[in-house]
């Protein structure tokens, strides 16, 4: 399902060619791929740079079928995930420092290389990761983003007890999840009237859930923010302790209105998180593995991919969509 122009909004149907793993890569059939809201926001031109054509799509999940010269991490046969980090260049003051996420040469699954909503998928081996087997494909596939940029904004909100999510969608179902598990209180904001998500947040063990703009039963010690509305960032400052940490955790966000200083004054801290590096992959697997994370998801076969964008655009997804490919044999 490729994205043919620039701002169309939607992908198109088209027979490819089964690729070719370059060296040091490797040939992967999907059998899941989710949808995440990055991909909207591709298809709808909000980001910068898009190049087309492009096949969208970095929640993969899916077999190894053939290894590419010098590529030896993985063998046929083997499952694997790849996220949305798809390069970097290993040189940069930011990789030398472990900050891969912010290389100005990195490559992104689905951006600048072809992505998941396709039956096969070539990757570089150094960017693809072993998958727990207690996970199916489907099941798997959101934890490739809405997991691993989730975990690393959930660690960049410190390790304070309280913990806010706004917007309750992919990510913030798994996140919720693992900060129960580690004793979190945590508190969910949605949608004005957005029942069905604030259902799925107390079913995840989440504290209190409500609406964006109301208050919680107690200030927070920190708030993650997944939904792409710059509004919620004086929002969740007025809800933050002093001290307390708001963090953006989106790749695009509208416009940040003015508010009044106070919000941020008493050592508030704003951050924003970009990507993810290939620790958080790993460091985030290995939390996987560990607490069973159940992924609420929502299957639609690969040639649907627009109902399953139209559903996430329309808030009509609570959980994760994730696109099944009916693959036939090499």
């Amino acid at each position: 399902m490729v994205l043919r122009a620039r701002g169309a909004g939607r992908v198109e149907a088209e027979n490819l060619p089964v690729p070719t793993p370059s060296p040091g890569e490797v040939l992967v059939r999907v059998g899941a791929c989710a949808v995440c809201r990055t991909d909207l926001h591709l298809v709808d031109d909000e980001l910068p740079g898009v190049q087309v054509p492009r096949v969208p799509g970095h929640e993969v999940i899916g077999d190894v079928v053939a290894v590419g010269a010098q590529a030896s991490s993985f063998r046929v046969g083997q499952r694997v995930g790849i996220p949305w980090l798809a390069s970097a260049c290993g040189d940069c003051e930011y990789c030398r420092a472990g900050e891969e996420n912010l290389c100005e040469g990195a490559a992104f699954t689905g951006y600048q290389r072809d992505g998941g909503y396709a039956e096969f998928i070539c990757a570089d081996e150094r960017f693809v990761f072993p998958v727990p087997d207690s996970y199916s494909d489907v099941e798997a596939a959101p934890l490739m983003c809405a997991g691993l940029i989730g975990y690393r904004a959930y660690r960049m909100a410190g390790r304070g007890t309280t913990l806010g999510l706004y917007g309750f969608g992919a990510a913030a179902h798994i996140l919720a999840q693992v900060a129960v598990a580690e004793g979190r209180r945590v508190f969910a904001f949605t949608s004005a009237g957005d029942t069905r998500a604030q259902e799925l947040a107390r079913g995840l063990g989440v504290e209190w859930a409500g609406a964006s703009d109301a208050a919680p039963p107690t200030s927070l010690d920190a708030a993650i923010i997944f939904a792409p509305v710059g509004g919620l960032v004086p929002e969740a400052l007025s809800r933050v302790r002093r001290g307390g940490i708001v963090v953006c955790a989106g790749i695009h966000m509208s416009d940040i209105p003015s508010f009044p200083y106070r919000l941020l004054w008493g050592e508030r801290v704003v951050r924003s998180v970009a990507n993810l590096t290939r620790a958080d992959a790993i460091g985030f697997l290995e939390v996987a593995a560990r607490i069973r994370i159940r992924t609420h998801v929502h299957r639609y076969p690969l040639e649907r991919a627009n109902d399953a964008l139209a559903d996430l655009r329309g808030g009509r997804v609570h959980g994760a969509a994730v696109l099944v490919p009916h693959v036939e044999s090499l």
